[in-house]
């Protein structure tokens, strides 16, 4: 996702976010389409490309114990869809 977008964020799909309301505000929510990992890199680009500062603060994650990925091919292929659409929407 960094190297197509240009994002400086290491974890795209991260899904703890705090927002400022103004970011927020100029993000079109309306246009928004994409669910699941999609959604977070679709929010994270938009709030970047209208000037918003993003600090990443890591975390550990522990693997998961027990219960089923909700993961599927769909999921992956959406979000691979949506950095490229991202970076050629941008160029226009």
């Amino acid at each position: 996702t960094r190297w197509i977008t240009g994002m400086p964020v290491k974890d795209a799909t991260g899904g703890f976010k705090c927002f400022r309301a103004e970011v927020l505000r100029k993000i079109d929510l309306k246009k928004i389409r994409s669910n699941g990992y999609a959604f977070q890199i679709e929010i994270n680009y938009k709030a970047w490309k209208g000037g918003a500062r993003i600090k990443e603060v890591p975390i550990i994650f522990i693997d998961r114990r027990s219960g089923v990925s909700k993961m599927s091919k769909n999921i992956m292929y959406e979000a691979a869809y949506m950095v490229w659409k991202l970076k050629i929407g941008s160029l226009f």
